[in-house]
């Protein structure tokens, strides 16, 4: 056994050894300040070059500098970036020059389809991270290219139901056009809108025969590409064309909508999602999808206490099924072919074809007697 004088040195040695040694140790530096949020591109006297959001994106303008569609007085102003939780990039603002960013699927997996992203903001932000730049990843890692539109904002002087809607239906234009360069399926692209960019997304739908008519001039390299969209998705969605009791035609070919929104926590984007969609049901097109969840908010909205929180896109809710839409979305483009090889025939587009001479069946039903 140790002598307890031996012992007791040998602590007060060990005790004086490690005072030493902090003493002669400097101190851990305090780490660096955030370096705030991502800059937009430089402002030059030329048309402004959009910047990537998302690391190896290609940014293309969606029209040429001297396009009569483009306010030629501010097409050289840089856009302004702002945040919802700094140092994070929240939203773009100031957008006239607007643009497309392409980011390819995840290599092998490539499955030709490509997808969209129209973020919403109410038409005065554009909510470009939390409803596009984290779904990026989410889309490519599962075989979908995925395309960032940034279109012109009502904040900016823009009306949504015309340079917005034009913006998207644009963007479906260059998009395809850009279909062999990008190893993309021409049968396979869409779009998909949350909130006021849904809105954008449900015109696309709608609206593609009349505005590739007045787009059919000799001058335009885009003019013999289709506008209209494969698929489409409407995410908590602002007000369709059929909102407020509102009668719009549905072309015959009207492509497929898969639609989203929490329920009684967010009730009036959900009923213009059962609006919409109940439009669709009742002419017929095929492989509509509609759901709405039990619980989550709208983005921005204040969330009640026994709600879940409000955020965006597929960001976490606690857990709460509507934070999960984005898988159910994928196995509905699955079920309709879009994930299948390039080149493939889609379900969706066989039973579109099928369904072009389809009878009008909800006007027998109305007349049915009960």
């Amino acid at each position: 056994m140790p002598h307890p004088l031996r012992s007791a040195l040998l602590v007060a040695a060990t005790l004086a050894a490690a005072a030493l040694a902090a003493a002669e140790t400097p101190a851990l530096p305090a780490p660096p300040t955030p370096a705030g949020i991502t800059a937009p591109g430089p402002q030059t006297a030329a048309p402004y070059q959009p910047t990537p959001i998302v690391p190896g994106g290609i940014v293309i303008p969606l029209y040429p500098p001297d396009s009569p569609h483009l306010d030629a007085n501010r097409i050289h102003e840089a856009e302004t970036y702002g945040s919802y939780s700094p140092p994070h990039l929240g939203y773009i603002v100031n957008i006239h020059n607007p643009s497309i960013e392409f980011h390819p699927a995840n290599g092998a997996l490539n499955t030709g389809a490509t997808v969209i992203l129209a973020a919403g903001g109410g038409h005065n932000k554009l909510n470009i991270v939390g409803e596009g730049a984290l779904l990026v990843p989410f889309f490519t890692q599962n075989g979908i290219n995925a395309v960032l539109l940034r279109n012109r904002l009502r904040s900016d002087g823009y009306e949504p139901t015309t340079h917005g809607v034009r913006d998207a239906q644009q963007a479906i234009k260059l998009v395809r056009a850009h279909a062999q360069h990008w190893n993309l399926d021409t049968n396979k692209i869409g779009i998909i809108g949350f909130s006021a960019g849904a809105e954008l997304a449900a015109r696309a739908g709608l609206d593609y025969a009349a505005f590739d008519a007045a787009e059919n001039t000799p001058e335009n390299p885009l003019a013999p590409i289709s506008s209209r969209p494969d698929f489409i998705g409407s995410v908590y969605p602002g007000p369709s064309p059929f909102a407020f009791g509102n009668e719009t035609e549905i072309p015959r070919d009207a492509p497929p909508v898969f639609f989203a929104s929490p329920g009684w926590g967010d009730w009036i984007h959900a009923i213009w999602a059962t609006e919409h969609f109940t439009a669709l049901l009742e002419v017929g097109v095929p492989n509509c999808e509609l759901h709405i969840y039990a619980r989550g908010v709208h983005p921005g909205d204040n969330s009640q206490a026994s709600q879940a929180p409000a955020t965006a896109g597929i960001s976490s809710r606690g857990g709460v099924a509507f934070g999960k839409w984005q898988e159910s979305c994928l196995h509905w483009l699955d079920d309709l072919g879009f994930l299948e090889k390039p080149g493939v025939e889609t379900q969706a587009a066989r039973d579109t074809a099928a369904n072009l001479d389809r009878p009008d069946r909800i006007t027998k039903y109305r007349t049915v007697k009960r």
